[in-house]
Formats: structure tokens, sequence, C-alpha cells
């Protein structure tokens, strides 16, 4: 039995959930979002919450059913709350600034590195070491952090680069004489 998949999911006041078939529909204040269900899942509305269920013994079905619940618990908490990850740059010289929607970083390559951030999708840098990635899909907002931090990578020796505000970075000694 999947402990995960038990649980309900709670639709807070101010979102309301639809459930037409195999597809779930949650609209809250900050936007829209929707999530088919696989075949093998049950879904139903029942008063302020919506319950998740196999829809028979079978080994596939089970191991959907927490994953399904979780998909549906980060719609309804993104169309809530969103969702937010901050990245953090180290680095003499590596600064991040928007340049209109596009977010330009100095990253110590011989050009800066324009990112253009696809819809859904708000990017922020309140201070110029610190770039804020933010959206309703729970997904998205970590795939784009995921991206920007791609461009270049902390390194383990002087732990320059972009990382996550709660990564912690183990370090290397260097070479000894």
């Amino acid at each position: 039995m999947s402990r995960i998949g038990k649980k309900p999911v709670q639709v807070p006041a101010g979102v309301t959930a639809t459930v037409e078939g195999q597809k779930v529909t949650a609209k809250g204040p900050k936007g829209e979002l929707s999530f088919v269900v696989n075949d093998e899942v049950l879904v139903k509305l029942e008063e302020n919450e919506v319950v998740i269920s196999p829809a028979d013994g079978s080994k596939d079905a089970r191991s959907k059913w927490g994953m399904t619940r979780t998909m549906i618990e980060n719609i309804i908490s993104g169309v809530s709350n969103g969702y937010e990850r901050r990245l953090e740059i180290n680095g003499v010289g590596y600064r991040a600034a928007m340049q209109g929607k596009n977010l330009q970083l100095a990253l110590g390559f011989s050009h800066d590195v324009v990112y253009e951030a696809p819809d859904g999708i708000t990017l922020a840098c309140p201070k110029p070491t610190e770039i804020v990635v933010s959206g309703i899909n729970k997904q998205q907002v970590g795939q784009v952090a995921s991206e920007i931090r791609s461009f270049r990578k902390p390194e383990p020796y002087k732990g320059k680069g972009v990382k996550y505000a709660e990564e912690r970075i183990v370090r290397k000694e260097g070479k000894k004489k």
C-alpha cells in the first residue's frame, strides 16, 4: 500500500479543482494547471479533497498511485502559492542582470550568456549575485533553474560558479608542493 497515495489531497480556499474523466484541472489565484492521470489510477473529487486510488491491485497501478497523488498536489499548490528556486553566483566578476525579460549572465566567458525565460516563468535579480526563478509549474521552475546552473556549475576548488542557494559545495584541497 502506498503511504503517500492513501492521503487525500486537500483543496485550499480560493482554488477550484475539477475532475473530468482522467483529467484533473486546478484553477487558483496564480493561474490554471492540469494533469492527465494514467488509466490505471482512479481519481474522485469528494467535498474539499481529491481522492486517488489504484484501479486494480496490479504492481503497475500501485506504482503509479503515489506519483499521481504527488503530481495533483503539486498543481494545486502551484496555482495557490507558486514555486520559487533561488540561485547564487560566486566568483570574481561573475554577475547577473535582467535585460528586459531575458537574463544576462557574465560567467567568465569571452561573451555574456543571455538566457530567455520560457512562458510561465519569471526571472528576477534582486542582487547581481542572486537569481530568483519563479512560476506555478514545479517541474518547469526546476528545469529552468537547472539550465541556468548548467552554464557554469560550481567547481570544487574555489567554489566558483552558479549554485542553488541551499546547495553546499564540497571543497577539495589543492595540490601540495
